[in-house]
């Protein structure tokens, strides 16, 4: 077959809408169920069966594809935590209305949970900290928005991709780069045109590891902009790095002699959730790039667990359609058969999503989600003695 490479190598919308971004196996199983004129009433789940808790998102991307087709769809709500074995969403109707989009689907929440996911451990690591995500230039350019998306509502501060934050109605947020410095050829220089040029409302970082020492950068910063010096930024790369932990103490203490106790310290490169653990009473602010933006997927699969009204599932699983009860107090939950009564205290997080190939769910803003995982990861830090 000839190539028909696009100028980035994207695959477009079209393609996934018509459920062209699928596994051919896919489509051979289209054909010969076709051919035999079998095409009976399924459910289908989705579930994970390995790791921890986790934060469910891309709904409205699987949303989105799924519209319009003859199909009924239950889901948990975008945000929601998620404990192995739990069904998040499960698909009722003729297997072949979507047999193909099971590729795209799994895409969707298997890549954008595990950001989602990775940012919440970020953001119960750092506390109070600040914690900003720098780490699009890890993936392809493509994904910004849907990178910058999962790891805002996930527990992250800001974002620093511009179209991706546009697109999010945010401000991109970040500091200088070390281009600016080598090409001014004068750390000094470089700090004091900043803050000449720059809009004032963006906060005075300087970036402070470029040629010297730390500390040594850190003064020169101080001499350049004096009380309009906001916070510093540490970047050293992770094998040049020696005891960080040291090197912001001497930071802070040669700040803090001088009468800048209000300076900030802002820590980034190679930043995960260890160092962010042993460095968070010093610091005021975390960039993170690639633990999160690279985070690894959830494993989510989804499979048939009932054919014609009768439960059935492949070894490893569990058949019949099911309910996930949740404790909204404690998180705590189980899984049960539908239908069945809801436990005292507990609620349903299956409820519709798609009725008749209609959305019937009201998407909720990208800071409403936001605020629904942060409560969750309050109860999740106070259960787990984070």
């Amino acid at each position: 077959m000839a190539a028909k490479r696009t100028k980035y190598g994207i695959v477009g919308e079209k393609d996934i809408d018509k459920g062209l971004t699928t596994d051919v196996y896919f489509l051979r199983a289209e054909e010969i169920l076709k051919k035999r004129k079998i095409n009976p009433n399924v459910v289908a789940d989705v579930t994970t069966s390995g790791g921890d808790w986790g934060v469910l998102s891309g709904i409205w991307d699987v949303a989105a594809l799924l519209e319009g087709k003859n199909i009924n769809v239950y889901a948990m709500e975008e945000g929601s935590i998620f404990y192995p074995l739990e069904p998040v969403m499960f698909i009722e109707g003729e297997y072949l209305e979507f047999a193909r989009y099971e590729t795209g689907l799994l895409g969707f929440i298997c890549h954008q949970s595990g950001i989602a996911s990775k940012a919440a451990r970020i953001r119960l690591a750092a506390g109070d900290v600040p914690v900003m995500s720098f780490g699009t230039r890890r993936q392809h350019p493509a994904l910004a928005a849907v990178i910058e998306r999962s790891a805002y509502i996930g527990g992250m501060d800001g974002v620093s991709n511009v179209a991706a934050a546009e697109q999010l109605g945010l401000d991109a947020m970040g500091t200088m780069p070390h281009s600016l410095i080598i090409c001014m050829q004068d750390q000094a220089e470089a700090f004091r045109a900043f803050d000449e040029i720059v809009d004032k409302n963006v906060p005075r970082v300087c970036l402070c590891d470029t040629y010297y020492d730390e500390k040594e950068e850190v003064l020169l910063a101080v001499d350049a902009l004096g009380k309009k010096l906001d916070s510093v930024r540490l970047d050293t790369p992770s094998s040049r790095r020696g005891d960080m932990r040291k090197i912001i103490h001497e930071v802070r203490w040669e700040l803090d002699i001088r009468g800048y106790d209000n300076i900030g310290i802002f820590v980034s490169g190679g930043v995960d959730v260890d160092e962010i653990i042993r460095l968070r009473d010093l610091v005021d602010g975390f960039g993170v790039g690639t633990s999160v933006a690279s985070a690894a997927t959830i494993d989510f699969a989804l499979d048939i667990v009932e054919i014609k009204g009768k439960p059935c599932a492949k070894r490893g699983k569990y058949g019949g359609r099911k309910q996930v009860y949740r404790n909204p107090e404690t998180l705590e939950g189980e899984i049960a058969p539908w239908n069945s009564e809801a436990p005292n205290g507990m609620k349903e997080m299956l409820t519709p999503l798609i009725q008749d190939g209609e959305i019937v769910r009201e998407m909720k803003s990208l800071n409403e989600t936001r605020d629904y995982v942060l409560q969750q990861l309050e109860i999740l830090a106070d259960r787990e003695g984070i």
